[in-house]
């Protein structure tokens, strides 16, 4: 199948709504009916301001970058993007298109 595939990401800490923001996400993309998402934390990045975040052993708080992802087709991520969009979420986003399917007998 052919569809796209939509990277958002946010630091470890980011909220919204009182929720931390990718656990907000993946509840509120399976509200849109986006058929699958997943969160992947990094062990260290930067942003277009160049501020490095790292996790260090001995450091507890250390908001890391995440990246949350959702694979499904076209119209559906559009809508889904249109409606975070109205939510007024500082989010940086990479979308693709990409071929999917599973891999069985």
């Amino acid at each position: 199948m052919n569809g796209i595939c939509l990277t958002l990401h946010m630091y470890e800490f980011q909220k919204h709504h009182g929720m931390v923001l990718h656990e907000w996400l993946l509840e509120f993309a399976k509200k849109q009916s986006i058929e699958g998402g997943s969160a992947y934390r990094a062990i260290a990045g930067y942003g277009r301001q160049g501020k490095l975040h790292e996790e260090h052993f001995f450091e507890l708080a250390s908001n890391v970058p995440l990246k949350v992802q959702f694979i499904s087709d076209k119209e559906k991520i559009h809508q889904f993007l249109e409606k975070l969009k109205a939510e007024n979420i500082h989010l940086f986003y990479v979308m693709s298109e990409v071929s999917y399917g599973l891999v069985s007998k």
